[in-house]
């Protein structure tokens, strides 16, 4: 292995990537708590990698934004940042969480924060969300241990939507999907409806706390970053024109999808496994097809083949708006690294993407092991936990054409001027 495949940074940033990595404390801070999306990065990671590889006024990318904690980090830092995500769901949660509100906004919502308790009750007035029943979206709810939370949830928006701006409203949402997260999403015994109540409450306060903490943060810098969310998948980014005006990522950080692993990204569990697209109307947001949509792929499909064609485009778009200086660093898992692993580097490099390695290490990768995690996966059913690998790559260098096919390409041109 040459000086090439590894990458130039200081041993103290090398040791705080590798321990932000490894921490295994819970996602806190900020508003990294506003929703529980899955396979979360940890903030501590982000936070490491952006500081190891970035400087204030730097690009942050992830492609693959899911909850958005890699573009919180990056606006609390001084960064500039773009999110892609395929699912609405993600690009609201994110949308959210990046929002940094003013001080007279925040003062709305602690208010509403406090008040919006008292909306919810059997006896108070509510609404259906007519489309969304039609649609679907309220698969399970009506069920007879579930009704009162249904409605409750309701109510719950209902006193979100009164809230004066767009901005407001959608923050009142998030504290409601968060708190019927809570409620309903793989729950053996569901709470009360004062136990609701309560919570959403607590929650919308702890939320404004955490909004309030992101504003003090970008305060703190003197300068308030650019941010973009975008709804899409991230094959094809470099054709869209909301990426044209920006500088090329310094960084590009995300966690995709894991092969061959089963994540709910667009679901809540209710009574066992039976699934709703509820997160979808809490949110106001569509939902986009069946799990293979967001995972890139049926887990089941022979070699994961249209999860690796996914995951190099993916990539090979990435790679387009990225440079020479560009850093991506990735966080994956596999349901079975014997074999998925050298694919998913082959796919890295059929995206002219080329590995590099952390000194410190001595060209090992990084690993590190999440205990209590528990994936499905198509080959293994439940495991205790998972190993979960940080891949770091940077572009590789345009390959110089050979003499032989230089003396094919001149014959070529004489011929088609003949």
């Amino acid at each position: 292995m040459t000086n090439d495949h590894f990458i130039d940074l200081s041993v103290e940033a090398q040791t705080r990537l590798i321990d932000g990595a490894r921490d295994s404390q819970p996602v806190i801070g900020l508003t990294h708590g506003f929703y529980k999306y899955p396979a979360r990065f940890s903030p501590a990671f982000a936070r490491a990698a952006i500081e190891a590889f970035t400087k204030p006024g730097d690009v942050v990318m992830d492609p693959h934004v899911g909850g958005g904690t890699s573009l919180v980090e990056a606006i609390a830092a001084g960064r500039h940042a773009i999110g892609v995500d395929i699912s609405e769901l993600a690009e609201f949660v994110t949308t959210v969480k990046t929002t940094v509100y003013g001080a007279a906004e925040l003062d709305k919502l602690d208010a509403w924060s406090r008040c919006v308790a008292s909306s919810i009750g059997l006896r108070k007035r509510t609404a259906r969300f007519e489309g969304y029943l039609e649609r679907g979206y309220y698969k399970h709810l009506d069920n007879r241990s579930r009704w009162r939370l249904r409605k409750a949830i309701e109510q719950g928006l209902l006193s979100a939507l009164r809230l004066d701006s767009e901005r407001l409203k959608a923050f009142g949402r998030c504290a409601v999907l968060r708190t019927a997260q809570w409620a309903l999403d793989g729950r053996a015994r569901l709470p009360n409806l004062d136990g609701f109540r309560r919570t959403l409450e607590a929650t919308a306060v702890e939320m404004v706390e955490g909004a309030r903490a992101l504003h003090d943060a970008v305060n703190a810098i003197g300068r308030s970053p650019m941010v973009a969310v975008l709804h899409r998948t991230a094959h094809g980014i470099e054709n869209d024109e909301h990426v044209h005006d920006w500088h090329a990522p310094r960084l590009v950080v995300t966690s995709p999808p894991y092969p061959g692993v089963h994540v709910l990204y667009h679901r809540w569990q209710v009574d066992g496994r039976k699934e709703t697209p509820a997160p979808f109307w809490i949110a106001g947001k569509l939902d986009g097809s069946g799990s293979s949509y967001y995972t890139m792929g049926d887990r089941k499909y022979p070699q994961l083949a249209t999860y690796f064609a996914n995951i190099k485009g993916t990539m090979s778009s990435v790679a387009k708006v990225a440079n020479k200086d560009t850093i991506f660093v990735q966080m994956v898992a596999f349901s079975d690294a014997s074999w998925q692993l050298p694919r998913y580097l082959e796919a890295m490099n059929e995206a002219g993407l080329q590995e590099v390695f952390l000194p410190a290490l001595g060209g090992e990768r990084l690993w590190r092991s999440v205990p209590g995690r528990r994936w499905y996966s198509d080959q293994r059913g439940a495991t205790p936990g998972s190993q979960e690998v940080v891949l770091i790559h940077r572009k590789a260098p345009a390959r110089q054409p050979s003499k032989a096919s230089l003396a094919a390409s001149v014959a070529a041109s004489s011929t088609a001027a003949r």
